[in-house]
Order: structure tokens, then sequence, then C-alpha cells
């Protein structure tokens, strides 16, 4: 697959993108590169620590997070788009579910769109642009939360949904990842130009993210390139009982177990450690 000026290999290479939040409230980084130096010099640490993708966020899909206006999140993603388009030779990733907000990043230079609603949020606008520019896009798997969370913040038992009878949890989330590639379709985005994501943590209780995990390999079906997003998630914290910032251990693990079964992007906030951890499993793979 091409994106930007660079070809990508899914099927043999394994690639890390970077995670580039420009917001005031992420979960792990929320604050940290608010600015376009700050933010362009953190994309520069991670491009030197290898990665190919550099993913820039400009609102926040944190548990409980509050939406925010569209100008607004242009205003922050615009001027960082620019500055890595023109400081570097990385590829530029938008994430957003927002059509207008995509417009504008493409115009300062994206070279995808990811889309954590899959082109389920509005009215065709989003896979409508994507169609038209022809840009790759990735399309996660989300739904409206299927849990109440409890007042620790941690999403309650999923066991319900994920072992009622008929299609259980994986069959639902087969039928709607489906249901995006639908939309894509009937748009005019063609199936090389995708790139298909899980949705870890997001509408998803505990239980059901373990289970999209151990099952990873279904989305093998639909032939896409896979991108694997847990770096830091609940599903770590609540495993190993640990906060956000000692969860880097929790995350190596699911980079190593979703490249087994055949992701090949890694949507991370520590490169350099996923970077490391892949180039040792493709070695093994390779054997």
């Amino acid at each position: 697959m091409r994106i930007g000026k660079k070809d990508f290999d899914f099927d043999r290479k394994s690639y890390v993108m970077g995670i580039l939040n420009v917001t005031p409230d992420s979960f792990s980084d929320g604050g940290s590169h608010m600015d376009t130096d700050r933010a362009l010099t953190h994309a520069l640490k991670m491009i030197e620590d290898g990665a190919a993708i550099i993913d820039v966020g400009g609102e926040s899909t944190r548990p409980g997070y509050e939406e925010v206006p569209v100008q607004e999140e242009i205003e922050r993603v615009v001027p960082v788009i620019r500055a890595l388009k023109k400081n570097t030779d990385a590829v530029v990733s938008l994430d957003t579910c927002k059509h207008q907000v995509a417009r504008a990043g493409i115009e300062a230079g994206a070279d995808m769109i990811n889309d954590i609603w899959g082109l389920r949020r509005d009215q065709g606008e989003m896979a409508g642009l994507i169609a038209r520019t022809g840009l790759p896009c990735c399309l996660m798997h989300n739904r409206e939360s299927i849990f109440k969370e409890n007042h620790a913040g941690k999403p309650e038992s999923g066991r319900e949904e994920s072992d009622r009878e008929g299609d259980g949890f994986l069959g639902i989330f087969c039928k709607e990842m489906e249901e995006s590639l639908r939309i894509a379709e009937r748009a005019g985005i063609h199936r090389d130009r995708i790139i298909l994501d899980p949705g870890i943590g997001f509408g998803k209780s505990y239980e059901q993210n373990l289970l999209m995990m151990k099952n990873l390999m279904i989305m093998n079906q639909w032939k896409c390139p896979i991108l694997l997003g847990t770096s830091r998630k609940s599903m770590i914290g609540i495993s190993l009982d640990l906060p956000v910032h000692e969860r880097e251990e929790g995350t190596l693990a699911t980079t190593v177990i979703g490249r087994m079964a055949g992701a090949s992007i890694f949507r991370v906030h520590n490169v350099k450690a996923n970077v490391r951890a892949l180039k040792m499993t493709d070695a093994i793979a390779a054997c």
C-alpha cells in the first residue's frame, strides 16, 4: 500500500505508528504536546526511534471525553500537520471522525485518515471525502458503550453481551466491521486503500477486549492490513492493576501477540520499545 510518498509492505513487515496527541485531556499524555514546537519535537523523537507513521489527534477519545468543536479541533491539528510535512518525511495520519477536520487536515498535507468510528458516525460525508481524495483510511470498530462505568472508572462485566446465544460478541463485531466496509464500498473507496482496527478499548467490556485480542485472527478474513492500538489502555491496567504510565510491559505483550495474529501496524506511545519487540518477533517468525 502506498501512503503519502512511501510504500508499505504490510504482508511481510510490521510498522509502528507513533501517537501524537495535541489535546489537553488524553488519558496518557494529555497536555504534553499542545503547542506546535513541542509536538514537532516529540514527533522527531518518535521518528528517530523508528516510527513509520505519526498519528496526529486533536480530540481525546478517553472514556468520558467531551467532544471538541470542529473549528477548535482544526486549529489544534492543522499547524502540527503542516510542521510535520515541512520538517520531516514521515507519513502523517490524522485521527478524526469529523469530515470537516479531515478535509482541513488533508489540505494541510495529511497522508491518511484514521477514523475511530469506521465511517459510521455521519451520513456518508467522511466516506465520500476519502473516496474523492483517494487517500488510505483506517476504519476502526466502535459502538456506543455496551457497559456502564462504575465509580472506580472500570468497565463492568460484559458477560451478558458476550455470552448471549446467537451471534455472540465476535459475531456482532464481524457484522459491524462489515458494515464499515460496505459504507466504504458504496462510497467508492477501494478495498486496497483500507486498513482495519479492532478498536480495543472502544465500546467493549474488559472481557470483550481480552476476547478480541485472543481472536484477533478473525480479522484476516477481510484481507486488509490490521492496525492494533492497545498502548497503555485500561484492558492492560485492569489485568495488571497498574496506572497508565506503568503499562509498557503489558503493551509489549499485546504487540507481540497482535503481530503473531497477523497485525502489521501498531499504534503506540513508546515507539522504541515496540520497534524492538516487533523486530524480535519478526526475526522468530521468519525462521
